[in-house]
């Protein structure tokens, strides 16, 4: 079976996490969670890896749930919080980039913005659209993004479900390089270089420290998103939007 996600050491101590699941697009199936979850595995296990950059492929970053596995949340026969996908980078030792050189749709942009640094394309679209859907939003989205992007951002991005592209979100202030797609990668990597450059027990030491108030949060407000799902996933609107939104 073909791999989904591929992980390579493109200088000494910089990995390169690339997922293209040119199938579906880089949304969350079953091969890109679980070779995600194996791969952070990997590169914990790894003592000599100072600096992690995930990115995707072609115009897709991360693309969010499948329709499958939508339809058995609505069912009741799966959570989000099954398989911890979302928060991948956040509990990484070592600092983890996010080159976001495509779309980031729904949960996939909300594992992006998990990370210590996060690098937007001008032409991508990043969208927080679980309420297009009819569902309160999960994945840890209303611990990460006021956080990231500030209150009235964060609303405006999570009630409306509104498309941004880059470019708007840089109009907007979001404090990360936006960059054209062709120039988001390289750029990680540079600041990659300027990472590894460091002591890999004072990196390790100083994230744990920086990130320690968000990983201590989120467990209180997944479980709040998880009872908002609760009482909004399993109406049958959200059913018949996931098959409409789907189909188009």
């Amino acid at each position: 079976m073909k791999s989904v996600v591929h992980i390579e050491e493109i200088e000494p101590e910089i990995v390169l996490l690339r997922m293209q699941d040119d199938v579906y697009k880089n949304t969350f199936s079953k091969a890109l969670i679980d070779e995600l979850i194996d791969a952070f595995d990997a590169i914990q296990a790894n003592q000599t890896y100072k600096v992690v950059i995930l990115t995707g492929y072609d115009t897709y970053f991360a693309s969010g749930g499948t329709r499958e596995s939508l339809l058995a949340i609505h069912e009741g026969k799966e959570k989000f919080t099954d398989k911890n996908v979302y928060s991948l980078a956040l509990n990484c030792d070592i600092p983890v980039i996010a080159a976001m050189q495509g779309h980031g749709i729904g949960g996939g942009l909300i594992m992006g913005l998990f990370a210590d640094f996060v690098i937007l394309s001008r032409e991508s679209v990043y969208t927080t659209n679980f309420m297009k859907y009819g569902f309160t939003p999960g994945m840890g989205a209303t611990c990460i993004l006021p956080r990231k992007l500030g209150i009235s951002l964060s609303e405006e991005l999570l009630i409306t479900s509104a498309n941004y592209r880059g470019a708007d979100l840089e109009k907007r202030g979001v404090p990360f390089p936006v960059l054209p797609r062709v120039e988001v990668l390289n750029h990680a990597v540079e600041l990659a270089r300027e990472i590894a450059e460091k002591p890999r027990y004072s990196l390790v030491l100083l994230k744990n420290h920086l990130v320690a108030p968000i990983r201590q949060e989120l467990p209180s407000i997944i479980e709040q998103e998880v009872t908002m799902h609760e009482k909004t996933f399993h109406q049958q609107e959200v059913r018949e939007r996931i098959h409409n939104l789907f189909g188009k």
